[in-house]
Formats: structure tokens, C-alpha cells, sequence
């Protein structure tokens, strides 16, 4: 039986990065390119396929940070993924960068219980608190993310008014960009942005589940309704 082969990319926020699932290996390149994801992730894509001695038609399934995050970064993401996708005719799994920041505390840290807090700008978070969970499927138990406090772009106050209990790991930059969350001794980690590297697992559970979308169903998430997403020519 082939193992199973995902490539992951993220530039929802000033982090640049791939990750590559490969023989059952992972490998990952992360940098800060504020301002300059459309330079870099292109080469780092191949750069990372290459040293495996892979071509993109040989990956099972396309990851990508989905957002929320940076405008322009959340754009940029969906827009390569999508044109990778449809290049090389992959399945596209879409993951939360909240939740792959998650998944980081998960991974790192063995934490079960995570709010998520991005600095949103303008006096806001893009906010959201989750429960890892172990969950009964037809391949066996997983571990999975539910919303305890579903995604949202709202002030600190709102943010610090849903959390729901005090066994909590924090990750993101919003923890440390206001002062209303210092005030309440609500600290972030080590993890402050989205990683492709924790996008990885999640996109395991979800090639499992079979929840996959095509390059042409692809839809970044902002939170904030006024901004659009510029649909590539044909789509409906």
C-alpha cells in the first residue's frame, strides 16, 4: 500500500511556510517574508519537493491555511494553492489556521485545551477556543478538534468574556498585542503563528474522512464580510 503523500502551505500571516508529508517523514520550511509571500513560496514549494525527489503530480492532496489571517496573505495562499491544484489536477484540503496553531500546542506541548488569539489589527483578534477530542471513525480513533467558542474576528473584551475555563494553552500574537489580555494574565506561548508543519496531521484526518474539495471550490476565510475573493475566470 502507497503511503500517503500531502504537501502543505501557509501564508496567512508575516510566516511563510511548506510542509511535506512524504513516506511517512515530515519536513517543513518556515520563514518571516512579511510582504513578500508571492516571491517566496513558489521556490520554497519547490525547493522542498525537490530535496525529496518529488514532482507536485506525485502528492495525494494539496493543504492550505485557509485563513483567517492577513488579507493579502490569506489571498495569496488561497490563489497558489488553487493554481497548484489546478495544474496538477490535486484534491484540496482547506485547514483553519487557528486550529494549526492548535494542533502546534497538541504536537509540542501535549495541550487538549487551546484558545487562539491573531492579531487582527484595528483593536481586534481573530479569536477561537478549541477542545482536542478523541473521536470514534471508521479507521480507528483520532484525535480531533472541536470549537468550544467558534471562530471570529472580535475586540480583546469580547475574546477574554468567552473563554471558558483556566486549564488553557494560548497561542497567536493577539495575546501579546493588547493590553486587555496582559491585564488578565492571559499570556501567550512560543507559538504565535500558523506553521504548515501542524497543518499536516489535520490533513491526514481529513484525507481519511475523505473530506476534500477541488481547486475550484476553494474560499479563504476572513472573518471580516467586506472583504471579497476575486473568483478565477470560469468559475460560477
Amino acid at each position: 500500500m502507497t503511503k500517503l503523500t500531502l504537501l502543505a502551505l501557509d501564508t496567512s500571516t508575516e510566516a511563510c511556510s511548506v510542509a511535506l508529508l512524504y513516506n511517512g517523514e515530515k519536513t517543513h520550511l518556515n520563514e518571516l517574508a512579511q510582504r513578500t509571500h508571492t516571491k517566496r513560496i513558489l521556490p520554497m514549494v519547490d525547493k522542498i519537493l525537490a530535496n525529496s525527489g518529488l514532482h507536485l503530480n506525485q502528492v495525494n492532496a494539496l493543504a492550505f491555511g485557509r485563513g483567517p489571517g492577513s488579507f493579502t496573505g490569506v489571498r495569496v495562499g488561497a490563489g497558489i494553492a488553487q493554481g497548484l491544484a489546478l495544474g496538477a489536477d490535486l484534491p484540496v484540503i482547506p485547514i483553519s489556521n487557528l486550529t494549526a496553531m492548535a494542533q502546534a500546542a497538541f504536537e509540542l506541548y501535549q495541550a487538549k485545551k487551546v484558545a487562539a488569539a491573531i492579531d487582527a489589527r484595528m483593536g481586534e483578534v481573530y479569536f477561537s477556543q478549541l477542545i482536542c477530542e478523541d473521536v470514534h471513525t471508521n479507521f480507528g480513533e483520532v484525535s480531533q478538534w472541536r470549537e468550544i467558542t467558534p471562530e471570529q474576528v472580535c475586540p480583546p473584551e469580547q475574546a477574554i468574556s468567552q473563554l471558558q475555563n483556566n486549564d488553557i494553552f494560548y497561542v497567536g500574537t493577539g495575546w501579546a498585542a493588547y493590553p486587555q489580555f496582559t491585564e488578565k494574565n492571559l499570556n501567550g506561548s512560543e507559538i504565535e503563528l500558523p506553521n504548515a508543519l501542524y497543518m499536516l496531521s489535520l490533513a491526514q484526518t481529513a484525507w481519511k474522512q475523505q473530506q476534500t474539495i477541488s481547486a475550484l471550490e476553494i474560499e479563504p476565510i476572513y472573518l471580516r464580510n467586506e472583504v471579497t475573493w476575486k473568483k478565477l475566470p470560469g468559475r460560477e
